[in-house]
């Protein structure tokens, strides 16, 4: 089955493997015993929003894990200094 997809969908799906990349690298800066779970939480999240085609909810999920993730980037990085 092909999928079309419009410019949009497009787009936004670009920005959700954007947001996976980050959050699998900064998942990387966790300490060593807490990466696993780390990792598994951030697939799960994504699997439970994987069926969500509404635009509008979409871009608040991304927004909302863009925001997530900065908050975790800075824990870490607090627990690294």
């Amino acid at each position: 089955m092909v999928l079309s997809l419009d410019l949009q969908e497009f787009i936004l799906r670009a920005r959700v493997l954007k947001l996976y990349r980050q959050a699998l690298r900064i998942a990387q800066k966790a300490p060593v015993h807490a990466r696993e779970e780390l990792r598994l939480a951030i697939r799960q999240e994504m699997e439970n929003n994987r069926g969500c085609n509404e635009r509008q909810k979409v871009r608040f999920l991304l927004s909302e894990g863009i925001e997530r993730l900065k908050r975790l980037e800075e824990m870490l990085d607090m627990q690294g200094n």
